[in-house]
């Protein structure tokens, strides 16, 4: 049976349905080292210096919310965490709106904290790119634990994590496990990917969008988004957005209600070894363009895509002929997701240099980055 990226929130539910894309999507790991397995964080739970998940949770669950998005007469649940005392609540977008893109927003939100209140929450905005939404409560009368935000630059495979959500409608639950997996690509609600993704085999099932992700000091390192499943049902295959493209999202959500991407307009597939030396492209790594967008930066910048037919190759086709990028902005590109990560933390209308390899040689060129258009596309980043 076809397995496929399930998106776990109030969206996905409202609609019936789940996110395309099948297991084989190229999504890599820089990291698969040999940590402690699950079982072992578990058998270690009690003993001096081990992972408390019970220490984490008494202190990090009263920050963390059910929210129930209303669409028309259709209700779902998902989950948020508060990241500031002014009321601000962070899930994911497709919890809070239903359908592709910037999809339609929920006609009312609510959201529910462990002590038993339940008030309504505005949207502040929405940043389908990478699955992150901003709430908002006003914070009158209410006791707000603010979860702490750590960063997901220094995440090792194996280390322990905890998630905590509401799962199939059952507030404040609690699963532990540990990381399976850094850098990989899971699906966004346009047609680009989030680079960077967090895979645990922590249990999370529909219900558990928009939690966090806790590390073993209780600061939140992942927003939980998505499951892979044969059968739309947890099996230790989950997904979570990192915490530094969440903090992005949230500081320009607060700041405009919206988030703009830098954009370079291309399609391309990682290199390795063997298709560098099949096609002749001088270089074992990097971004293989396949495909420019017409009137994009990169064609603007005159980088090539493959415009020479097409090969067939290890069970793939490739068009050839075109560039292969191996640094943008000073940041060596192994994979394409390498390219979003470089583009990240950058702006529209920022000039950076772009080094690529044509025909065995190593050129450079500078180029202007453009905004990121809405909708679905097949040319990411």
């Amino acid at each position: 049976m076809r397995k496929v990226a399930v998106f776990l929130g109030a969206a996905a539910l409202a609609a019936g349905g789940c996110g395309g894309g099948s297991d084989d999507n190229g999504a890599t790991a820089d990291q698969t080292g040999s940590g402690p397995t699950r079982v072992e964080v578990i058998r270690s739970i009690g003993k001096p210096g081990a992972f408390d998940p019970a220490r984490i949770y008494k202190a990090e669950a009263s920050g963390v919310v059910t929210v129930t998005s209303v669409f028309g007469d259709a209700k779902a649940l998902g989950t948020g965490f508060v990241v500031s005392r002014n009321g601000d609540v962070a899930t994911n977008a497709h919890v809070v709106t239903n359908g592709q893109g910037a999809g339609r927003q929920a006609d009312e939100v609510y959201v529910q904290f462990a002590d038993g209140n339940q008030v309504p929450a505005k949207i502040i905005g929405t940043d389908p790119n990478s699955d992150v939404a901003l709430l908002r409560v006003d914070p009158k009368g209410l006791r707000l634990r603010v979860l702490p935000l750590g960063s997901s630059n220094d995440l090792k495979v194996g280390a322990p994590v905890a998630a905590i959500g509401s799962p199939f409608d059952e507030p404040q639950s609690l699963s532990v496990g540990v990381i399976s997996a850094l850098n990989r690509s899971i699906e966004s609600l346009t047609g680009f990917s989030i680079a960077g993704a967090i895979q645990t085999d922590a249990a999370i099932n529909h219900g558990n969008s928009g939690g966090p992700l806790v590390n073993a000091g209780g600061a939140v390192v992942g927003i939980n988004s998505q499951i892979r499943s044969t059968g739309g049902g947890g099996e230790g295959v989950g997904f979570a957005v990192p915490v530094d493209t969440v903090k992005r999202s949230l500081s320009q959500l607060r700041a405009h209600g919206k988030v703009n991407y830098a954009y370079l307009g291309i399609a391309s597939v990682p290199v390795y070894p063997q298709l560098g030396r099949r096609f002749a492209l001088g270089t074992s790594k990097g971004a293989w363009i396949q495909q420019v967008a017409s009137g994009g930066p990169a064609e603007r910048a005159g980088l090539h895509g493959g415009g020479q037919g097409s090969t067939r190759f290890q069970a793939q086709r490739f068009a050839t002929g075109g560039d292969v990028i191996v640094t943008v902005a000073g940041h060596d590109i192994r994979t394409p997701d390498d390219v979003a990560t470089a583009l990240s933390p950058l702006h529209p209308g920022q000039k950076i240099r772009v080094e690529y390899v044509r025909g065995g040689t190593r050129r450079s060129v500078q180029l202007q980055l453009g905004s990121r258009p809405s909708g679905s596309s097949n040319l990411r980043p």
